[in-house]
Formats: structure tokens, C-alpha cells, sequence
């Protein structure tokens, strides 16, 4: 395999994973069927390999299935080479193997934190394509430690310093990472008493990357006494902490907010600004989640003051987001001009539009259809096509980030969100369906899904 490699031979630096201990590690987890399906991220290093190697003894002792997914970001000449070199590893272990590709043009700053959420949209989509629930991703105690570092050092709070999940529901996936309270030396001593290979990602090393120079400053703070294990215990209890703050902004979300079909979120404002602030801003974070999605993460200093602004009826936008009182609420509505996508969709498609709603397109249209957000003309020539009573009473954010579907400059339809739709008035030809399907639900289960504004997933 290219790059720099390790193998069989040498004397282990510690002590591999036993199969008892990874068995007694996925019980802890739980949630798993009879004979489970999971699937895991591979990049061919160690961490990944030695995941592999310990789920396929798993998988196999409960007669399930194992997918393993290489993500291609096409970010360096080699990368293509290297993800088929992981495949050609994964076929000599008996492992199915896919490789995802990260196509279009990079961004020319910000490209590790494109490259998590491509990383993350490609391997759920694959999850979803082979109907498996379960993802894998080798994260370790090492990775832990360092997440902790960074978060410290960003001025994280309580979801900070706790780290990554274990277990983390993520729209149409379960993110599990099994290897947390493993340290990178042990699952290197894995593949090694596998006699299994691996590569490294110069990039682990390049220090223009703030994880790689926490690697580097890694024995000076061992030195010191932050080593991996005690940033490990950190995490530990503040995640038990920011449980129990999930639970009560659960509790308070089923109490104040109502979610509307067209896409946007009410909040009764009085139980909301009783509540303690803490627990008042994390509703008002998952309502900005829910309604602007993950790709629009929102610091806590603006969210701070954002919240501060409501009670005197001013309001802002933050998230991708609008949020104002309207009619005695406070309103979460899309912000018009954050919901640019434009998607080709061809007759009887589905697609998926600003990260919010499932569309299927009647087959009766002998033409590819553009969904797009209606906007302001568009709202004012649909109103005017229909009887004055059939228009729904509407926010102006929400009416103009309505999913509507057009043929150039001409205004086809708008299907109406939390309307029956099934077929038309004859009984016989399908219409147009859209309904919203946020990727972030509103009321998650504290103990399976956390915050992760910072995630490295």
C-alpha cells in the first residue's frame, strides 16, 4: 500500500484490543439488532484498519454484515491511488468495500471543515443507500483528548469539553464510535496481531493543521499531566453534565414549540424566557438547527445576544435563520436569502431541497423541473392564481422559502407542505408531494445525540 506504512513485525508499543473487550464496549452502546448490518469509515490508517479488523470478528460471531466506506476527498494527486489501495486491503480481509467521491470545486479556505461535512453527507447517504443503520468511525481516546484541547482553547463550553459522543443519532444514521476509551498505540498493536497493514495521511502530520500541533505538543502537556487519558475523564463528566442539559431542553422544546409543516418553528415565548438561560438557549439552538440545518452552526456569543434582543421585540437572523415575535410567538423561520439551491429534478424524481424537505415530482411533467425558493414575485403570481380564502396565513420568510417548482421563468407549482397529496381530482395521475424532513430533529434523545458545533466527524 502507498504512503507511510506499518505492518506485522516490531514489538507492539502496547497491548492490542481483545475481541471481550470490543464486545463489552458495542453492549455499553447498545442498540443493535440480532444480526446487525454496520457499516464503517475507512482511510487506511491504523485507527480505521485496526476498527475493521475487531468489527469484523464481531459482525461475524452474530452472523451480520460489514460495509466499509473509503471517502475520496480528491484533495491531494495520491488520494485516488490511496483510497484504491484501501479497497484492494479491505478485499483481502473479505470486507465489501465502497469509495466516495467528493466532486465539484473546493473552497479555497475553510477546506478541512468542507471536507467533514462532505465526509459526513457522503457516508450517511452511503448508509442510507445500502439500508444500514449503524456507521462506525474509529475515533480513539488520543482524537478524544484532542477535541477537548481545541474546544478549551475556542472557549468551549459544557458541549465542548465534552467531546465526541459515543453514540450519536445523526438524521438517517447512528454514528457510533466504539474506540473512544482506546488509545491510538493499542489499535496500532491490533493490526499488528492481525498481521494486517496500513497507511498514514501525511496530512496527521502537516502543522498548518491546529490537530497536527496538538500532536506534536503531545508529550510536553503529558509532561504536565493533561495526557490523554485524564482529558478522556474531562470529557467524561462534562458529557454527563450536558446530558442531563439535553434532557431539560427536551422537556422545555415539548412544552413551547410547535413545528409547522411549511417549515419553520413557534416558540411561546413566556415558558421560554422563564426558563433558566442555559437551558432557554439551547431550545433556541435546536430550533435554529432544525429550521437553518447543520451547515449553518451558530457561536454561543451571538446566540447570547440574539436572545437578549427578543423580549423587546427586536429579533435578528443567525443560522440561516430569521427569528423574530410575530402574533405573540417567536418565530423560526428559513432566511430568504440563505435558501439559494437551485436543484434540476426530472419528472417522477425525488430530491432533497436546502436540507429541509423531501420532494417528489409528479412523472406527469414531460420536462426536467427546477425546485427552487419562491420568493417574493413568485408568492405575489401563485396568490394571484388562487381564491383569496385557499392562501395560507404565512409568515413573509416562510412564504418566500416555500419549496416551488418552475420551467425557466415560469412559475409550474408550488406543493403545499401539510396538505393530503396523493392524486390528482381523477383519481389516477400522482401531483407533486413535499413534506419537511429537517436533518436535525427538534426533540432528540439526550443520551444518543449531543451538540457537536465542533465535530470532527
Amino acid at each position: 500500500m502507498p504512503g507511510l506504512m506499518g505492518g506485522p513485525g516490531g514489538d507492539p508499543v502496547s497491548q492490542p484490543v481483545s475481541r471481550e473487550e470490543f464486545a463489552r464496549t458495542l453492549a455499553a452502546l447498545g442498540g443493535f439488532e440480532p444480526a446487525p448490518a454496520v457499516a464503517v469509515g475507512v482511510s487506511g490508517g491504523g485507527d480505521s484498519v485496526g476498527l475493521v479488523v475487531l468489527l469484523r470478528h464481531w459482525v461475524a460471531e452474530r452472523g451480520g454484515s460489514l460495509l466499509a466506506l473509503t471517502v475520496d476527498h480528491g484533495l491531494r494527486p495520491d488520494s485516488a491511488g490511496e483510497a484504491a489501495a484501501v479497497g484492494q486491503a479491505m478485499a483481502r480481509l473479505g470486507i465489501p468495500h465502497r469509495i466516495l467521491r467528493w466532486e465539484g470545486e473546493k473552497p479555497p479556505a475553510g477546506v478541512q471543515a468542507a471536507a467533514r461535512v462532505a465526509r459526513h453527507r457522503l457516508l450517511a447517504d452511503a448508509c442510507a443507500d445500502a439500508g444500514i443503520l449503524h456507521l462506525a468511525l474509529a475515533h480513539h481516546r488520543d482524537d478524544q483528548a484532542e477535541t477537548v484541547l481545541l474546544r478549551l482553547a475556542r472557549g468551549s463550553g459544557i458541549d465542548g469539553l465534552a467531546g465526541m459522543a459515543p453514540v450519536r443519532a445523526d438524521g438517517r444514521v447512528r454514528v457510533i464510535r466504539p474506540l473512544l476509551g482506546f488509545s491510538h498505540d493499542r489499535l496500532l498493536a491490533t493490526c499488528r496481531a492481525e498481521g494486517v497493514e496500513w497507511i498514514e495521511d501525511p496530512s496527521n502530520r502537516n502543522p498548518r493543521f491546529a490537530r497536527a500541533r496538538l500532536r506534536a505538543a503531545r508529550d510536553l502537556l503529558g509532561g504536565e499531566g493533561l495526557d490523554g487519558a485524564r482529558l478522556g475523564e474531562v470529557a467524561r463528566r462534562a458529557g454527563r453534565a450536558r446530558a442531563a442539559l439535553e434532557q431539560a431542553t427536551a422537556v422545555l422544546l415539548a412544552e413551547i414549540a410547535t413545528v409547522h409543516p411549511e417549515g419553520w418553528i413557534a416558540l411561546a415565548p413566556a415558558p421560554l424566557f422563564a426558563a433558566p438561560a442555559e437551558i432557554a438557549l439551547r431550545a433556541l439552538a435546536r430550533a435554529l438547527a432544525v429550521v437553518g440545518g447543520p451547515a449553518h452552526p451558530v457561536r454561543d456569543e451571538a446566540l447570547e445576544r440574539l436572545f437578549a434582543s427578543l423580549p423587546d421585540g427586536q429579533g435578528g437572523t443567525l443560522g440561516g435563520c430569521v427569528v423574530r415575535m410575530r402574533r405573540g410567538t417567536v418565530m423560526v423561520a428559513r432566511e430568504p436569502v440563505a435558501a439559494t439551491e437551485r436543484l434540476s429534478v426530472p419528472p417522477g424524481g425525488t430530491v432533497r431541497w436546502d436540507g429541509r424537505f423531501d420532494l417528489r415530482l409528479s412523472p406527469r411533467w414531460g420536462r426536467p423541473v427546477t425546485v427552487a425558493a419562491l420568493g417574493a414575485a413568485g408568492w405575489r403570481e401563485w396568490g394571484a392564481r388562487r381564491a383569496p380564502e385557499r392562501l395560507p396565513d404565512l409568515p413573509v420568510p416562510v412564504r418566500e422559502t416555500l419549496p416551488s417548482l418552475w420551467s425557466g421563468t415560469e412559475l409550474l407549482g408550488v406543493p403545499m407542505i401539510g396538505m393530503c397529496y396523493g392524486f390528482g381530482a381523477d383519481g389516477q395521475h400522482p401531483v407533486d408531494r413535499a413534506s419537511f424532513c429537517p436533518l436535525s430533529s427538534l426533540g432528540r434523545p439526550a443520551f444518543t445525540v449531543v451538540s457537536d458545533r465542533d465535530g470532527i466527524i
